[in-house]
């Protein structure tokens, strides 16, 4: 008896529909399983025979034939242990077929026969939801169902074990699945407070350029002696941006979900994420790879933000790797036979240290680097990386009377409303553009629309341009911070102090250490 049973295959943050094909003959008692299926699919045969035993079933004493199709399309992961199982029950005898149509199945299968919490659904409840079943049914492990739902129009179901399966192939999935609509992001009262800019006293040169990076999405490194703020400065950034919208959450939950990062039972991701890897991680472990290929911290960062602390200890090699990505907002794994994409449109900020010692910007001396350490130090990080930040600043130390001021500092809810509203006129600004969602995003195109120079601020960008040797790189994002400025101030145009103060921004271009490679 052949029986076919609908699944989802992950690749990448992708889905990819599977038909699972169980055919059941005379001969040798024997499993083959067909259609480029990888070793942890391979080893279904164990899970899924002794599942069947511990849950009272019978595991075909025949031969049996698993076709998964499309076979010329490489297939991973565990999720085809519960469609492997039903096809084997419902060939067998063991359950009816009349409601296996109508649904869709996934999950892991333990060996006592319980169903385990997979990765990537949300992946497929997407791929369900563009294929317009009408009226058909996920069936998915405990626990994933709230991810599933963040799709929106999906019927979702939720299993423990092999029983409940059997009982669903009798009775049909309208007893237990719930008719879901679209998950909603939390509002933004709902969410927990991150770590707030009150706590930083001092730096307002440094507070400055944090509030411009989060309006307009800017890339920022930021140089300062040890105990300066730069961490603290960094991890306070996710407080100051404006709130998910659902388009972002869907992204970066897909991401988070490929990778198995959420927790069993969690929604949609209403926080954005705050990716601060350590200086000793691989090109891998930053840009994504392996086999099957993973998503890295780059994409883990996706529409948040990716925190680089002591940037000219990371190796060169993993730092040159960011390039493209930074440029492109998706990176694109090859390996033997396989291409992966995953997005990466993150905000990267970086910290470092001014010299070797770190004690150059200090104002109570004590550096004893020569100009060629310094130089050699600086040269670690290439300049066409540093061409793609968009602000470098300074951070000279706090001094006592801004450690010991008793009154606040500007809180982060206060700075986080001048930068919605600054975002909410680049929505405006961009809304037939959905590709856009800041200006640092803006292409030429968009630049030569959004952000055109009257002579004056033309002018000061003219001789920037002049006695800075500004590459083209360079000279559009300041036109890209300029406009970011100018959002801020509430200004259609852009004027000469917004051009003034985003040239004040490219420190690295004014020859202050500046490095070389």
């Amino acid at each position: 008896m052949l029986v076919t049973v609908e699944s989802y295959a992950i690749s990448g943050i992708q889905a990819l529909p599977v038909q699972v094909e169980v055919d059941l003959a005379r001969g040798f008692p024997t499993l083959v399983l067909v259609g480029l299926a990888d070793a942890a699919v391979r080893e279904s045969r164990e899970r899924v025979s002794s599942a069947l035993r511990n849950q009272g079933l019978k595991f075909p004493d025949k031969k049996i034939t698993v076709n998964l199709a499309p076979a010329g399309v490489p297939k991973g992961g565990v999720v085809l242990d519960l469609p492997i199982a039903i096809g084997l029950l419902v060939a067998s005898g063991q359950a009816p077929a009349e409601h296996l149509a109508e649904c869709a199945w996934a999950g892991e299968l333990s060996l006592n026969g319980t169903i385990r919490p997979i990765c990537g659904c949300l992946s497929m409840a997407l791929a369900e939801t563009t294929r317009q079943r009408a009226g058909r049914t996920m069936i998915l492990p405990k626990g994933n169902g709230p991810e599933a739902v963040g799709a929106g129009g999906v019927r979702v179901g939720e299993v423990g074990s092999l029983k409940e399966v059997v009982q669903i192939l009798f009775d049909g999935p309208g007893r237990i699945a719930n008719c879901c609509i679209a998950s909603q992001v939390p509002p933004e009262s709902d969410l927990p407070l991150a770590a707030d800019m009150a706590d930083v006293r001092g730096q307002f040169a440094a507070r400055r350029a944090l509030e411009v990076a989060a309006a307009g999405g800017h890339n920022i490194l930021f140089i300062g002696s040890p105990g300066t703020g730069k961490s603290m400065l960094a991890e306070r950034l996710v407080g100051i941006l404006p709130p998910m919208i659902r388009q972002e959450s869907l992204e970066a939950t897909m991401v988070h979900g490929a990778a198995g990062l959420l927790p069993a039972g969690s929604g949609l991701l209403a926080k954005r994420p705050f990716r601060a890897p350590h200086h000793t991680i691989t090109e891998v472990g930053l840009i994504g790879g392996g086999r099957p290929p993973r998503p890295g911290e780059i994409s883990l960062a996706h529409r948040g933000v990716l925190f680089l602390d002591e940037l000219p200890e990371f190796r060169r090699h993993v730092l040159e790797g960011l390039r493209q990505p930074l440029e492109s907002g998706e990176v694109t794994i090859s390996r033997a036979g396989v291409a992966v994409s995953f997005p990466s449109r993150f905000q990267l900020v970086a910290a470092m240290n001014p010299c070797p010692c770190g004690r150059r910007l200090d104002h109570r001396g004590g550096c004893r680097c020569s100009p060629q350490a310094i130089d050699r130090y600086l040269g670690r990080i290439s300049g066409p990386l540093l061409d793609r930040m968009d602000i470098h600043l300074e951070m000279a130390p706090v001094t006592f009377a801004q450690m010991s001021l008793l009154r606040p500092a500007e809180d982060s809810m206060t700075v986080r409303s001048r930068v919605r509203a600054a975002t909410e006129r680049q929505s405006a600004r961009f809304l037939d553009d959905p590709r856009v969602f800041f200006n640092a995003q803006m292409g030429l195109q968009a630049i030569r629309s959004h952000c055109h120079l009257r002579r004056r601020p033309l002018g000061i960008l003219r001789m920037a341009v002049a006695r800075l040797s500004l590459s083209p790189r360079a000279f559009h994002r300041v036109l890209r911070i300029s406009r970011t400025i100018a959002d801020l101030a509430g200004s259609e145009e852009i004027g000469e102090v917004h051009v003034q103060e985003a040239i004040g921004y490219r420190l690295l271009d004014r020859g202050v250490g500046s490095p070389v490679g």
